[in-house]
Formats: C-alpha cells, sequence, structure tokens
C-alpha cells in the first residue's frame, strides 16, 4: 500500500471493512526503514499469490441475490436472502463497525440488555469483546447470556433496535431479520476479552445457569487446546509465527504445551526456543495473555481458510 501512492491506496482501501482498515492502517504506521530488496520481495510474492486467484466468488453475494429474486419472488426471497447474505440492509449496524469500543459501549449502555445482545452479536468477536469489557461489571454475564440464547432477532427487538440507530445516525432503512448471536458467538466474544474479565463473567453465568455456561465453555478456544494440533498443523502455524511474540506466549505455557511447539520445530530451533525461554526474565501477565491472543487469533485464521485444523475438546475446527 504504501508503494502505491496515496490516491491508488485511497481507492483500494474503500473496499475493505472497518476492522480491516483499522489493521492496516496500524500496520502501515509500524513500517519502518525497508530496503529496496525487501520491497521488491514482497511485491514480487504479492504478483505470484495474486496470479494463483480466479474471479470466482468476487460478487457472489449479487449474483445469489438476483438468483433467488428471480427464481422465488421478491417476497419469497426476501428471509432466506438474510440468512445467507447478511448486512444487506443492516446500515446502521454497519456504521458500527467504524466506532471504537468506547464510543459504542456509551452509545448503547442504557438500552436494554436483549437490545445490547443484539448490537454485540453484529460486531466482531475482537470489537464485541472491547465493548463488552466497557459495559457495566454487573450486567455484563447477562448480555453473555443473551448472546448465547439468541437464536434471530424477534420483530419487537428489531423495532427498538432500529429506533436507536435511528436516533445515533439518523438512518431510515428498515432491518430485516437476521440469524446472529448463539453459543458460538458469545464463545467467539468471549475468547477476546483478558481471562480476568472473561473469568468473571463466566463465573456469574455458570451460577445462573451452569448448563448454558459448560455449553459455552465447550466451544471456546484456548491457548491450551494447541496442544491438541496436529502436527503438520503445528508446523504450519508455527510458520506463521513472530519468534519474539511465540516466547512471550510460551512463558505462561504449561510443559506439554511448550514441548508441542518444541517438537515441531527444527532441533536447532527448537533448542534456540528453548533457551530464550529460560533465559528471559519476569514477564507481565498482561503482555503473556496478549502474545497468546494474538498466536490464537493467527490460528483461527488459518483454521478458517482451511490451512490447519483446529481441535478443541469434542469440537472439530476446519
Amino acid at each position: 500500500m504504501l508503494t502505491l501512492g496515496e490516491d491508488a491506496a485511497a481507492e483500494i482501501m474503500r473496499y475493505l471493512g472497518p476492522r480491516e482498515v483499522q489493521k492496516l492502517g496500524l500496520g502501515m504506521t509500524q513500517v519502518g526503514k525497508i530496503s529496496r530488496e525487501q520491497v521488491d520481495e514482497v511485491l514480487d510474492e504479492f504478483i505470484n499469490t495474486a496470479a494463483e486467484q480466479t474471479s470466482l466468488g468476487i460478487g457472489s453475494t449479487d449474483f445469489i441475490r438476483s438468483t433467488l429474486v428471480k427464481a422465488l419472488g421478491e417476497e419469497k426471497a426476501g428471509s432466506i436472502i438474510d440468512r445467507i447474505v447478511m448486512g444487506g440492509s443492516t446500515r446502521g449496524l454497519d456504521q458500527l463497525k467504524w466506532l471504537d469500543p468506547r464510543t459504542i459501549a456509551e452509545m448503547i449502555r442504557l438500552e436494554h440488555p436483549q437490545i445490547i445482545a443484539i448490537v454485540v452479536s453484529y460486531l466482531e468477536p475482537d470489537q464485541a469483546g472491547l465493548v463488552l469489557a466497557e459495559m457495566p461489571e454487573r450486567i455484563r454475564h447477562d448480555i453473555v447470556m443473551r448472546v448465547a440464547t439468541l437464536e434471530g432477532i424477534q420483530p419487537r427487538a428489531l423495532q427498538e433496535l432500529d429506533e436507536i440507530m435511528e436516533k445515533q445516525f439518523s438512518g431510515q432503512q428498515r432491518l430485516k431479520s437476521s440469524t446472529i448471536g448463539g453459543l458460538q458467538s458469545a464463545a467467539d466474544i468471549l475468547n477476546n476479552m483478558d481471562s480476568q474479565t472473561e473469568g468473571a463473567i463466566m463465573d456469574s453465568v455458570k451460577e445462573l445457569d451452569e448448563d448454558l455456561a459448560d455449553r459455552i465453555q465447550e466451544l471456546m478456544f484456548v491457548f491450551e487446546d494447541l496442544k491438541q494440533m496436529d502436527d503438520r498443523s503445528m508446523q504450519q502455524l508455527l510458520r506463521e509465527l513472530d519468534t519474539g511474540s511465540l516466547t512471550l506466549a510460551l512463558k505462561g505455557a504449561g510443559q506439554e504445551l511448550q514441548t508441542k511447539f518444541f517438537n515441531n520445530l527444527s532441533r536447532r530451533a527448537g533448542e534456540m526456543l528453548q533457551e530464550e525461554l529460560e533465559a528471559m526474565g519476569p514477564a507481565r501477565l498482561s503482555d503473556v495473555e496478549g502474545a497468546q491472543k494474538e498466536i490464537l487469533t493467527t490460528a483461527k485464521r488459518l483454521a478458517d481458510e482451511g490451512t490447519i485444523n483446529l481441535a478443541s475438546g469434542t469440537e472439530q475446527y476446519v
């Protein structure tokens, strides 16, 4: 992006989502001095990757919408389209994704917990976790429970949510029913929170509904669960990781997980990592947890892309 110039870079950013823009912008600000050789290497890799891509999948949302409308008519296709292609009529909610978590929390703090749960469910898990952390502690567990049991949005709740969006953004577009929320959504949100807050919320949920808490816990993926990965997947994950972040993350890992990482590196690399870990002094717990969450985010991305397999309890992620 930095090599393209302002106009071309701005044109590309128009097609990115809010979280993508934020991550890309942060990455661009952190770029230091780079040699011409490094630039050429990155551009060559990008060109080679782009050359392998096809046009399949591009514009598929419009294709599905047009096909269903032609086959079933506008009215019958509407509900199906909402379930398949979420977001086509959620202008107000989409605008929330561009706001910082504290601003979103302030906007919805005084709303009914069910409305808050719907809004939180629509956000990306990492953003939702930050929003939830900004909420009063006394209602966090209630919001998570509502997210976990949210199987759809009732017309009444939609009407209330629509009114909130109209007040905040002066939007006039009505929202249709969408299937958001659920156990996995609650688990994803909690996975993106710090361990202390996550633990406090889960304790409160467990007091009120132990079965629900257990079902959420089963879907949560924590750093120690990486020891269940097969060796091929672990090796693929290691190729994506920064050595410094890995060393810091392993500072708070159990011996079994540390051994799993060591065994999937070359002998020399494993020995070097072990030496760095032993030489490392005390590290702040928040830093260790941050490094672990960074690695989990990478692992989940690779799993979503189908590059690796993740296992958590009896759940299989592909």
